[in-house]
């Protein structure tokens, strides 16, 4: 009977290692099909991406992420697949793909291209600068982050194009506001966004037309002296500008050219401290 129960036992034992090791080489082909399954998948992505169908190869991008998310393969599909949308204009669905991409994969070694994929999608978006304010200050963001983080590669070179060109449109956004607060002789507000002009976007376009209307405004209001200072501003970094030329015509007949060209030495600042005449 002892006997009996011994063989009982192990025929049991012998049987669930058995099965153990069954469920181990089950296990072991299909990790084998996922891998196969994820390449596959990410070639077919591939193919699709070249023949036009953004959809079905974002699609496939994604499912390379779904089968083998521990690959080396998934924040590249992730990648894939924001710049699939992106080169379609679908720039709602590339933002969606590369945040989640930051999002999940930090640290990765193409995170300045996610950056930088992530500020064009943005600026791609400007159309009006009056009204696109939001997509502005986002793609400003994104651009700045790329040019402090990762300074030496070539997406920073140009970040800091775009940055330049941000920068007018800002500054264009001012001077609309500006002229609309002119147009309604709402003087205070006006000559809040000139200043601003001056003092923030003193490397555009713009600053020329901000300096002369602040010469007109303030002599407007009687404020001779802070009048003179702006003519004397726009005429040292402007000399040849029409807008200097309109400036001193604003001035009494006393006020020569002459003169100002002997103040302009006596300054000790440049445009940038533009502050300091007013201290």
């Amino acid at each position: 009977m002892k006997i009996h129960n011994f063989f009982l036992i192990f025929i049991i034992i012998f049987a669930l290692f058995a099965c153990s090791e069954k469920k181990e080489k089950v296990s072991l082909i299909k990790e084998k099909n996922l891998e196969m399954q994820m390449i596959e998948a990410y070639n077919e992505g591939l193919k699709e991406f070249n023949k036009g169908d953004i959809f079905f190869a974002a699609k496939k991008f994604n499912e390379v992420e779904l089968l083998y998310p521990q690959s080396i393969w998934a924040p590249r599909s992730t990648l894939m697949a924001a710049y699939a949308y992106y080169t379609q204009l679908y720039f709602t669905d590339a933002i969606y793909e590369l945040e989640r991409f930051l999002e999940k994969y930090k640290n990765h070694p193409d995170t300045d291209y996610a950056y930088y994929l992530l500020g064009i999608c943005h600026y791609n978006q400007i159309v009006d600068e009056k009204k696109d304010l939001g997509e502005i200050v986002k793609a400003k963001k994104y651009f700045i982050l790329l040019n402090k983080e990762y300074p030496n590669t070539d997406f920073a070179v140009d970040a800091q194009y775009k940055l330049e060109l941000i920068e007018e449109i800002l500054a264009s956004k001012e001077l609309y506001l500006a002229n609309y607060y002119l147009e309604r002789q709402k003087w205070i507000p006006a000559m809040n966004r000139y200043k601003k002009i001056v003092n923030e976007y003193d490397t555009t376009i713009f600053v020329e037309e901000a300096l002369f209307r602040l010469v007109e405004l303030h002599y407007k209001l009687g404020l001779i002296d802070e009048a003179k200072k702006y003519t004397v501003l726009l005429g040292y970094n402007y000399q040849s500008s029409d807008w200097y030329e309109r400036s001193y015509r604003i001035l009494n007949t006393n006020y020569e050219k002459s003169e100002i060209k002997k103040d302009i030495k006596k300054e000790k600042s440049l445009l940038k401290k533009f502050k300091a005449l007013f201290k």
